[in-house]
């Protein structure tokens, strides 16, 4: 019977044959010093350079390495998935093929999930305390520091980094999350899905280093507006109240103004500005509704997860249940209840219905 895998490596790949397969032999390196059995899954996600081939090759002189993948391009978000579907262990780690975060945290969020039984996943976070960037570039740091902090508030501020590809799953908590996205997303889906459902996160700080080899494959438009989009559903009141109090303050500026005007005589009430800021104020008013209506939308959204997970682990135990033996039954007949004694009213009627017969049989 083959050992039982303990720990799998899900790494998405897409032209990456510059950091091939050096980098997978550093990844199988750190996790050797665990001394448990694990897999590392390269996923190839339409690559047009050779990457499938030099994976293909490893997998066949290594049976530590898996290959996965797909002939057309289609994003990290279902290479991902594709991986954790394939996986087998216990854990589920996932990495950067460019190695940006260290291969030794792939050790290190194994032993974070093995002494946390109460957490679900773990995240590396460069953003927090004690974690920090080294050499990434100017413009793309900016614009994922505003985008985490975005999407941060729109989480209520319970995670830091939320786009990065380092983390650490328990197989049992990931797997039954029905994820969907195909591109960058899938980090926000999966977050946003395993704390709806009641998983518990735990962010440590890392850090995260500039690519050395081969091309970066960050597209700024595309990332930025799938993450304002998963940002506006997650928390729709932060954008309708945003835009309704603005149309709010709006209107009540109007309305100082007109009050200015009154005062020193020379409202005319023939001017479109009281019908302007009656408009501002209840169109304001309205929008900060439609807020609290998505927000409660949302609240349903999440309270499908929680039944999503409870009928997963009902499924789960009803697997799992021994089924019974054909000797069960005659335990069980063993096992049964005595009669109880009968009552004094029934021993009464008793004694009552033998002396009636007995008077009978004495009058005949």
């Amino acid at each position: 019977m083959p050992p039982m895998i303990e720990i799998s490596v899900v790494v998405p790949v897409y032209n990456e044959s510059a950091n091939l397969p050096q980098n997978l032999l550093r990844m199988a390196k750190a996790l050797a010093a665990t001394g448990k059995e694990f897999e590392i899954i390269p996923v190839d996600d339409g690559s047009v350079d050779d990457t499938a081939e030099i994976i293909r090759r490893l997998a066949a002189e290594d049976f530590r390495f898996r290959y996965a993948g797909y002939r057309q391009n289609a994003g990290r978000g279902k290479a991902i998935r594709t991986g954790i579907k394939a996986a087998q262990g216990k854990y589920i780690l996932t990495i950067d093929c460019d190695l940006s975060y260290s291969e030794e945290y792939l050790p290190l969020m194994y032993q974070l999930l093995t002494e946390n039984q109460d957490i679900d996943f773990v995240i590396g976070s460069p953003y927090m305390a004690h974690g920090k960037t080294e050499n990434v570039p100017f413009k793309r740091l900016a614009i994922s520091k505003l985008g985490n902090i975005i999407l941060s508030a729109a989480m209520r501020g319970k995670i830091k980094t939320l786009t990065g590809v380092l983390r650490g799953y328990k197989a049992s908590a990931v797997k039954r999350l029905d994820l969907e996205s195909d591109g960058k997303e899938i980090h926000l889906e999966i977050l946003s899905k395993a704390i709806a459902s009641g998983y518990k996160p735990l962010e440590f700080p890392a850090i995260l280093q500039s690519r050395k080899r081969g091309k970066s494959k960050f597209k700024f438009k595309a990332t930025a507006i799938s993450h304002l989009i998963f940002s506006f559903f997650e928390r729709p009141a932060l954008l309708f109240g945003m835009i309704g109090m603005l149309l709010i303050g709006l209107g009540l500026g109007i309305g100082i103004y007109l009050i200015t005007l009154w005062q020193g005589g020379a409202l005319n009430p023939d001017r479109p500005l009281i019908t302007l800021m009656i408009l501002l104020l209840v169109a304001g008013l309205q929008i900060i509704l439609f807020g609290f209506l998505g927000t409660q939308m949302v609240a349903l959204r999440k309270e499908i997860y929680k039944i999503q997970r409870n009928q997963h682990s009902l499924e789960d135990m009803l697997e799992n249940r021994p089924v019974p033996s054909e000797e069960q039954p005659r335990v069980l007949a063993l096992h049964r209840t005595p009669p109880t004694e009968p009552s004094n009213r029934e021993r009464l009627n008793d004694r009552m219905k033998m002396t009636d017969e007995k008077t009978i049989a004495h009058n005949k």
